[in-house]
């Protein structure tokens, strides 16, 4: 048996800004609530698939919205543990166990919350093994579960309960509300028995991304160890190294998007790269030449540091290193791929893996 204490926030926020690839909701907010959640009702329980029962009701507490709003639009305690209550309501029963939907930003530290203060345990797994920018895109929905019933709430005081036929109808009826309730909301949805979350969830990336955090903050070791340590974990690439030297980023239809384009320094100088994101980096480019491309994982870092920058948080004349991840094999299935590969975000292209793509780079 472990516990969430504010140390373990502050490397899971770390960890899961880096499995975010760039989105899920700034990991700094979400570090700040977390902690002060924990001071505030105590160490929240963690619980690994295994330990889970069949018949526990499990619950993914999550934020839906541009990750831009969040800096300025901050979540209150009430916002985030609202449409887990709206849900118990709707349901007729209490929920026994919370979890991330994704593994990123700030979509890892809600659920703490939610549990620290209703005294729940968490399950340590998500829906995704990264984060995604749509609702449908998670395991559950590769697995034919139903989102049903949904709960939302935002800080002005509004639940509501929607009832979608599916994951689909699920991202485009919440994304409507959320743009309603000022451009972010919490949402609950994909309430499942345990024996069916077995199934179904990516298990241990909660501690993944708390790993991935000791690394980055261990002070012991010279900054390109602690990335080096990392990217063996991941099994990662370094795309390349760069200086930001135009970003484009607008809201769109309760999205974040944009490109940002970097001239290579150090062994890539005279090179030059383009990311392109939707709350999440997508696609990373040298030229036409494609490096990696959704559903594997792109992070964009500081070059000295290694700690991960968001979307968000991307400026001019940063310097980064670019790396990337394979995802989870759930996502290269064909359904996988439909769901979530580069064609469905409007890119001409089909999926290639990471570990081809680098294979024919080298």
């Amino acid at each position: 048996m472990r516990y969430i204490d504010e140390q373990a926030v502050e490397k899971i926020a770390i960890g899961a800004a880096v499995l975010g690839t760039g989105g899920g909701g700034d990991p700094y907010i979400g570090k700040l609530m977390a902690k002060e959640a924990i001071r505030k009702y105590g160490p929240v329980k963690v619980i690994t698939v295994d330990e889970l029962k069949d018949d526990q009701l499990v619950v993914p507490v999550s934020g839906m919205g541009a990750p831009t709003v969040t800096i300025e639009k901050i979540p209150s305690e009430q916002e985030v543990t609202t449409p887990l209550e709206t849900l118990e309501k709707a349901l007729g029963k209490k929920v026994d166990v919370v979890m991330p939907i994704e593994i990123g930003g700030i979509n890892s530290l809600f659920p703490i919350i939610a549990a620290a203060k209703k005294g729940l345990p968490m399950l340590d797994a998500d829906a995704m093994g990264r984060a995604f920018p749509e609702a449908q895109m998670v395991t559950f929905h590769l697995d034919g579960f139903e989102p049903a019933p949904v709960t939302m709430a935002d800080e002005k005081g509004n639940a509501v309960v929607l009832y979608p036929k599916n994951g689909v109808w699920s991202e485009r009826l919440a994304r409507a509300l959320t743009i309603e309730m000022g451009g972010s909301a919490s949402v609950c949805d994909y309430s499942l028995l345990g024996r069916d979350v077995k199934t179904s969830v990516i298990p241990n990336t909660l501690s993944l991304a708390e790993r991935i955090g000791e690394y980055l903050l261990d002070n012991e070791v010279k900054e390109q160890e602690r990335m080096n340590s990392m990217l063996k974990e991941l099994k990662g690439y370094r795309l390349f190294e760069g200086k930001i030297v135009d970003i484009e980023r607008r809201l769109s239809g309760g999205f974040t998007r944009g490109m940002a384009t970097f001239e290579g320094i150090r062994n890539d100088n005279g090179r030059t790269f383009t990311l392109y994101f939707q709350n999440e980096h997508l696609i990373a480019k040298e030229g036409d030449k494609l490096l990696c491309t959704t559903p594997d994982l792109i992070a964009v870092l500081d070059a000295e540091t290694g700690f991960p920058i968001t979307t968000e948080r991307m400026k001019y004349g940063a310097r980064v290193a670019v790396v990337a991840f394979p995802c989870h094999n759930k996502w290269r299935t064909p359904k996988g791929i439909e769901t979530a590969g580069p064609r469905y975000f409007g890119y001409d292209f089909d999926y290639t893996s990471v570990e081809e793509l680098q294979k024919e780079r080298s």
